[in-house]
């Protein structure tokens, strides 16, 4: 029975022990373990030899051939980009989100500061000629004189610049009677100004849109001595904030409801309410 063989690892730059020719009385024999050489060899290893070296993965070495380097350059380069732009992409994000928590710093500090409000509307008077939509006579126009009282009063910080181009008008049942064109001026902070503008509806100033039910209603309204007209303005203002900060022009609804006693002469006129409307600065307005 042979006995059993225990390897030897092989040392570098040695040859292997050649293997006993077939005709050797030793290759029927019993197989000696290898061993070690004590002393090294000089002569030089026979051509033909091969060796195994064991090289760490991570050291390895690997370069493409020259017909696909440059795909390779390429492909090398890809993650490089990649990171840059992630990067950009970050750092712009960051720079907005920066902005805008500035922006928004901004804005609070200026509200805190100057803490604006809305002026306020009313109708002081109004003066009307309208024979023609008691007549049902559309060759007399409609003339109406309207005061109307801006108050800046709530305001110690803001004025307002009521820039021109404004339009005014009053209407009955829905049906415009008059319209004017509002003044521009400025109104300084704590400042109550009255604006008196002219209206006229034309040749005809809706008396012809009135219907024969809405000619009555209008006739027993004005025996009662309570007419009901709805007076809207669309005025373009720009917000002083204090001698320096500016806002950019908006538009400003601005709509009252009002009794008038009657429609032929100085009318007195009392108001059920008006309301302010401005959407682009509803934060502040």
């Amino acid at each position: 029975m042979a006995d059993r063989v225990h390897p030897t690892p092989l040392l570098p730059l040695s040859t292997p022990p050649a293997p006993p020719p077939d005709n050797s009385p030793d290759a029927s024999a019993e197989t000696a373990p290898l061993r070690r050489p004590t002393t090294t060899s000089t002569t030089p290893p026979p051509p033909g030899a091969s060796y195994i070296v064991h090289v760490p993965k991570d050291q390895v070495l690997r370069v493409p051939p020259p017909d696909r380097e440059r795909r390779y350059r390429k492909l090398a380069a890809r993650p490089a980009r990649r990171r840059l732009l992630r990067r950009a992409c970050c750092g712009a994000c960051c720079a907005f989100f920066l902005l805008l928590v500035l922006a928004a710093a901004f804005v609070g500090g200026v509200y805190l500061v100057f803490r604006p409000r809305a002026p306020s509307f009313s109708v002081a008077s109004l003066s009307i000629d309208a024979r023609g939509l008691l007549l049902g006579d559309a060759s007399l126009p409609v003339r109406i004189d309207a005061d109307v009282r801006a108050d800046n009063g709530a305001n110690r910080k803001v004025g307002v610049d009521y820039r021109g181009g404004g339009q005014v008008t009053v209407s009955y049942s829905g049906v415009q009677l008059a319209t004017g064109r509002w003044p521009a001026f400025y109104q300084a902070p704590r400042n109550v100004t009255v604006v008196s503008m002219p209206l006229t509806g034309g040749e005809n100033g809706g008396v012809a849109l009135l219907t024969d039910q809405q000619r009555g209603s209008l006739e027993a309204e004005a025996a009662a001595s309570a007419v009901p007209l709805t007076v809207e303005a669309r005025v373009p203002v720009r917000v002083r904030l204090g001698k320096v900060l500016r806002t950019w022009t908006v538009d400003v609804w601005a709509r009252c409801d009002v009794t008038v006693d009657k429609l032929a002469g100085q009318a007195a006129a009392a108001n059920k309410g008006c309301t302010v409307k401005v959407k682009p600065l509803w934060w502040w307005w």
